[in-house]
């Protein structure tokens, strides 16, 4: 299987799409203003103890309160918390020592640890959701492409995926020899087979980011953000990353720099596969990203000759209803017929799964079948697509309604897509110009732009139909506004466009805003 990982920077959003045999997989929207702040350690300020909960409310400086239970702080909160204290309260040297203290109780009571007004060390392991605040955990960690940091432990564990027993021994005692006293470390997956110099290198740049993250501390004054988790496009090359990627396309330069080196940084040999987009068409049309996902987000997903999904999401779960549709043969019986939809409805909701980003509770409903049997090859079909889903899930056996429940690891709020459009004529009020002036109404706006801004090198973005129209022809539209203005004019087809929307470009990519220039004419 074949993977691309396409990414698409805009002036507020950073777009990341990953492609399996050019099928879109996965897509993760991010705000360049609003970073996703999984991973950020803090110095927070303890609100309010909640005995009831057994767990307390911090503030972080975010704004929502951020929510952190007894049993996510750790059983070395103390050793933690008291290491923490020294840096505070010495702001001149680093203690020589770290003082260990009793760990905590597996059943113990958040009020005989924290108290209000108490500042602690922490990290956000899920985002803001709806109207719940961030969740939070006292077990700091810092992790890289083969190993994660975990300070203040001393613990060494070895991912349980490594199934050999030689190369289990081998890393835990490879890591046990280079890893400095007081941290711990966890082998992920991804180190298997790889040499001691190379996590060697990793450990000492984790460390690294530890020693900031202390020296931060001490200079904090209240509330404040330790370190942040590296930029967003790395850190999820360095989750995602395989020797199986083909390509890394990039289409900013700033972005294209930062995962090039990491790249290269983590697998010398292949650094080549980091590529610069610089292409005409938006790298998402291009990969044809862009008619992907309006097939693929909405209420209605169709999936296989008729057959389609209806998903609905709800405060407390996510509904997926199969229906077949006009999906029928002959030749089949009604239970065949179902189990034959129902296998290709789970490649689909298994897709949408992980598209989505959705999480907590999936309830599907699938076409009833009455044989035990094909119950049991499709739930098995289902836990065998759900295998490379890296969020943490669990797939129950279908109920006699062939009712399947997935629960799901919930990190961020679930992707959502709006695949409608405003009609960008009539902005919904259904009058609009007649269509066939539409290219008129673009000449008057080259004829302004030409002859009283002044320009020379205009590039106009439209629908692919009205682009094709345009270009259509030897004396094509194109060419005779070519001539008619002796301007370089460039037809750019976008496909997130409406039927009759459009937008002009500068020379330098910039959008042109014809109403400001007029305002600043007759200025």
């Amino acid at each position: 299987m074949s993977k691309d990982l396409i990414i698409k920077v805009e002036k507020e959003q950073l777009s990341i799409a990953l492609l399996e045999d050019k099928a879109l997989v996965e897509l993760q929207n991010d705000s360049l203003t609003h970073s996703f702040s999984v991973g950020n350690v803090y110095i927070g300020r303890v609100k309010r103890v909640m005995q009831g909960l057994n767990a307390a409310f911090v503030d972080i400086g975010c704004g929502k309160e951020a929510f952190i239970h007894y049993h996510d702080l750790g059983e070395r909160f103390n050793t933690s918390n008291a290491y923490v204290q020294q840096l505070l309260n010495d702001r001149k040297k680093l203690p020589k020592k770290i003082k260990h203290c009793p760990n905590l109780e597996k059943e113990g009571n958040i009020s005989n640890v924290l108290t209000t007004g108490q500042y602690i060390l922490v990290q956000i392991t899920k985002e803001a959701i709806s109207a719940k605040g961030p969740r939070l955990t006292g077990e700091i960690s810092f992790a890289g492409r083969n190993i994660i940091l975990l300070p203040i432990l001393e613990s060494v564990f070895v991912s349980q995926k490594i199934k050999s027993k030689e190369e289990r021994f081998r890393l835990r005692h490879l890591i046990q020899s280079i890893k400095p006293e007081n941290c711990g470390v966890i082998v992920r997956t991804v180190a298997e087979n790889k040499k001691g110099a190379e996590l060697d290198n990793e450990l000492k740049l984790l460390l690294k980011r530890w020693d900031n993250a202390v020296l931060q501390i001490q200079k904090s004054d209240g509330i404040t953000l330790v370190t942040e988790e590296m930029n967003r496009a790395v850190s999820i090359v360095r989750d995602i990353y395989s020797e199986d990627f083909e390509n890394i396309y990039v289409n900013d330069n700033q972005i294209f720099d930062e995962v090039d080196t990491y790249v290269r940084m983590i697998d010398s040999d292949r650094g080549d596969i980091v590529k610069l987009y610089a292409g005409e068409l938006p790298i998402f049309d291009h990969f044809a990203i862009t008619k992907q996902i309006k097939s693929l987000f909405g209420r209605l997903v169709s999936f296989k000759r008729g057959a389609y999904l209806i998903i609905d999401h709800t405060e407390a779960m996510h509904v997926i209803d199969v229906n077949s549709g006009t999906r029928t043969r002959a030749a089949q019986t009604q239970e065949e017929n179902a189990l034959e939809v129902n296998m290709a409805a789970a490649t689909e909701i298994a897709r949408q799964l992980r598209l989505r980003d959705m999480g907590g509770l999936i309830v599907v409903d699938f076409i009833d079948m009455d044989e035990a049997a094909n119950r049991q090859t499709l739930f098995e079909h289902m836990v065998t697509l759900m295998n490379p889903d890296r969020a943490k899930h669990n797939v129950l056996p279908l109920s006699k309604f062939c009712l399947m429940e997935i629960t799901r690891q919930r990190v961020r709020p679930a992707m959502s897509v709006d695949v409608l459009e405003t009609c960008p004529t009539c902005f919904g009020t259904g009058k609009a110009r007649p269509s066939i002036l539409f290219t008129n109404q673009l000449e008057e706006k080259l004829d302004y732009l030409v002859h009283e801004v002044k320009m020379r090198k205009i590039t106009v973005q439209v629908h692919p139909y009205i682009a094709a129209y345009i270009e259509k022809g030897l004396w094509s539209i194109k060419c005779q506004w070519k001539w008619k203005y002796s301007a370089f004019i460039r037809i750019v087809p976008m496909q997130d466009f409406g039927f009759l929307q459009y937008r002009f470009m500068n020379k330098h990519g910039e959008e042109i805003n014809i109403e400001q220039c007029e305002a600043a004419l007759e200025q």
